[in-house]
């Protein structure tokens, strides 16, 4: 490890936000986590007293992020490191899925995500320092059917990432969007909100993901204690990837998905290149 760091990370009541906070506070660094419960404070707190701070905020009230930010920064000094993990899965067919779900996983997954963001840009800036890491999914780069909500909205954070990485690359800031496969969380578990089935016509193709996707939860491949290592190698790095893979299933399908790309892009180059003036 290099000098210890200051790593705001949000969501730090379970899976990755708590597993990183953990393994950050054991490598030396202060971590100051977010949560939306008030006695889930303490217990995070009594995980390092003095270098654990919790703090009350839900992502998705904007007003809140700016306040939570600048008083971390006035009471603790700058934040030289945003983890944005608070989010959450949606599952259901487009069809079966009101778009009130819709705008609820976008303003969570995304609209917080960005206002993060903006609330610590100012001060890194200021420093020409800072690292930015956005949790996606390997479900930002693939798809799969009955979870197009959530798709959507990591697939419009694996794009804000990389183009506010280009944006600030120059001023000293790396952004990298941290893209993990299937871990040991809760993310298919109780944290999922899952909107209820009423079509049939779905049932074959839908069915056995949802019934997969339970049987498997809590027994995926992926170890979280070992994502956070990652994450902390990815803080020290002098020259962080845009995009990073976490899993060997991750790296499976999206390379599946890619060489896929690929070869519709040679079946149909006569056909894009048709429309040239």
């Amino acid at each position: 490890m290099t000098h210890p760091k200051r790593i705001l990370i949000t969501g730090v009541s379970s899976g990755f936000g708590l597993a990183l906070a953990r393994e950050a506070l054991a490598a030396g660094h202060e971590v100051v986590g977010t949560l939306r419960q008030a006695d889930g404070i303490a217990a995070f707190e009594a995980l390092a007293p003095g270098r654990a701070h919790a703090r009350l905020l839900d992502v998705t009230d904007a007003a809140a992020i700016g306040a939570v930010v600048g008083a971390v920064e006035a009471d603790l000094g700058p934040i030289d490191v945003l983890v944005n993990n608070a989010g959450y899965g949606h599952e259901g067919v487009m069809e079966e899925s009101p778009l009130a779900e819709m705008r609820r996983q976008f303003d969570v997954n995304v609209f917080g995500a960005v206002a993060m963001m903006r609330a610590v840009l100012p001060g890194m800036r200021s420093r020409r320092a800072g690292r930015i890491l956005n949790i996606t999914s390997m479900g930002g780069i693939i798809t799969m059917p009955g979870i197009a909500y959530y798709c959507g909205s990591k697939f419009a954070l694996e794009g804000i990432s990389e183009a506010v990485g280009k944006e600030v690359r120059d001023l000293g800031i790396h952004v990298t969007a941290v893209a993990p496969g299937s871990f040991r969380t809760d993310w298919a578990g109780r944290s999922m909100v899952r909107s209820p089935r009423t079509l049939s016509d779905y049932d074959a193709v839908f069915d056995p993901i949802r019934q997969r996707r339970q049987e498997v939860s809590g027994k995926q491949l992926g170890d979280p204690r070992k994502a956070a290592q990652a994450m902390l190698a990815l803080m020290d790095s002098e020259a962080p990837p845009a995009h990073l893979l976490l899993g060997s299933d991750a790296l499976a399908l999206v390379r599946e998905k890619h060489m896929t790309a690929l070869d519709d892009l040679v079946r149909w180059e006569s056909v894009t290149r048709s429309t040239d003036g």
